[in-house]
């Protein structure tokens, strides 16, 4: 007897009697086939193992897990949510296990007033979001008006974060529980003085909110409330507290998105605001926008939103658009 090698998956070799040198073509061609056969059976094994390998190692990319605008865009303080409301929801594309990020410019526009907000946010495990504004508030010919000189800019600095305490908005939609999410925007106005000047009790303030987000993938519906405890003038633009009013007092919030298609999303608004200062009423904002994601990298928002009064000056609407970069 002697031992041929036959190829397999294992090592092994099998044993083929001797024939003296004569060829067994027909026993060789089984022997062959079984081998064959095996190997096949390895391979197809091994490909199995892969499939399945590829389903529970993370992937090499750490980001870009989310469906279009279902993180939002860029919230007028910074928070990822919509224009006028933050929304439960963490900013950037990441999932669980990944992070995303996302920059954001955004211009609005009344009759009298202008704001400029520009930001960045950091979403981490799709649990916490930090983020950080810039808002730069431009009182035009009304500055004049108001005894500022024409062209004084409020400036104020904004720090948020935010962490989703329930739920899960995209993953699980089937659920009747909404994703649930609490965060704060500490903010520090720049013009000190001047805000104190005109009533207002302090130039910096925190306001902390909770958001309850529900996605209804099936008819293409975002539902989102907040509720906003604070006592910021103007979104803080003119200071914290007023004669009338010192203390943080909880304010509604709410929004509606209906997916138009897979990158193009319209909805409503409405943000409550305290009316602090005596001689400048507030009256509650709302806004209604359409959002385009053309890639996953670019979301452009526009919106016609109205502020109410601001200052001494009445019925203020425009404009609103913004632009949000990330992944």
């Amino acid at each position: 007897m002697r031992c041929a090698p036959v190829p397999s998956l294992a090592s092994s070799c099998a044993r083929v009697p001797s024939t003296g040198g004569r060829r067994l073509p027909h026993r060789r061609s089984a022997v062959l086939a079984r081998a064959g056969s095996r190997l096949a059976t390895g391979l197809l094994a091994l490909h199995a193992l892969a499939a399945q390998a590829q389903l529970v190692v993370p992937p090499a990319d750490r980001s870009g897990g989310k469906l279009l605008l279902t993180g939002g865009v860029s919230q007028v303080e910074g928070a990822a949510g919509g224009g006028l409301t933050p929304w439960a929801v963490i900013g950037g594309y990441g999932t669980r296990g990944q992070w995303g990020a996302n920059v954001h410019a955004t211009r609005v526009q009344t009759q009298a007033f202008a704001l400029d907000t520009h930001g960045v946010a950091v979403g981490i495990d799709d649990r916490v979001e930090l983020s950080l504004a810039h808002q730069s508030f431009d009182t035009r010919a009304a500055g004049a008006a108001l005894g500022l000189g024409a062209g004084f800019r409020f400036e104020q600095d904004i720090v948020g974060a935010k962490l989703r305490v329930l739920g899960d908005a995209v993953l699980d939609p089937d659920l009747w529980w909404p994703q649930v999410a609490v965060g704060l925007q500490a903010k520090r106005n720049l013009q000190g003085s001047v805000v104190r000047s005109v009533g207002a009790r302090s130039n910096s303030g925190t306001d902390v909110y909770v958001s309850a987000t529900k996605l209804l993938l099936a008819q293409g519906l975002l539902l989102n409330g907040t509720v906003r405890w604070t006592r910021a003038n103007q979104f803080g633009l003119l200071g914290f507290g007023g004669d009338r009013s010192n203390a943080y007092r909880p304010q509604a919030e709410a929004s509606a998105a209906y997916l138009l298609a897979r990158s193009l999303a319209a909805g409503l608004e409405v943000r409550q605001k305290p009316d602090n200062l005596g001689f400048a009423r507030e009256q509650t904002a709302w806004d209604a926008f359409v959002a385009w994601a053309p890639t996953r990298h670019l979301s452009l928002t526009v919106a016609y939103v109205a502020l109410g009064d601001i200052a001494t000056v009445r019925r203020q609407r425009g404009w609103y658009l913004s632009a949000q970069a990330g992944f």
